[in-house]
């Protein structure tokens, strides 16, 4: 069989088909509102297994599922840092600065109540 190419955003199915035996060949992100990943997967007899995957015939060893799955999460997550941009907002959230941007004021009476 010769080897063809597949491109997905379903995480699940990309699984799929590493634990099948295909390699991942890249994960592109794009922007536009919302990011969305796309894994980029090759391997021989790819459609045979995209059809029984649709189809609901598809079989794996569970462990190797979670194994591929939990990789390409890796990958994913490992891809979207480099991409990001710190905001001011983001390191809020993440609690880095937050006396630096929160106003304390006077709590000399909250100790009375």
């Amino acid at each position: 069989m010769e080897p063809i190419s597949l491109e997905t955003t379903d995480i699940f199915r990309g699984a799929f088909f590493l634990c099948k035996g295909g390699d991942l060949c890249g994960i592109r992100i794009k922007n536009n509102g919302k990011r969305i990943a796309t894994f980029l997967i090759t391997g021989a007899g790819l459609d045979r297994l995209d059809r029984d995957y649709r189809c609901g015939k598809a079989l794996v060893n569970p462990l190797q599922f979670r194994e591929s799955l939990n990789h390409l999460r890796d990958i994913l997550f490992e891809k979207l840092r480099e991409n990001d941009q710190p905001t001011p907002r983001l390191r809020r959230a993440t609690g880095r600065a937050r006396d630096d941007d929160r106003k304390r004021g006077d709590r000399v009476d909250q100790g009375r109540r």
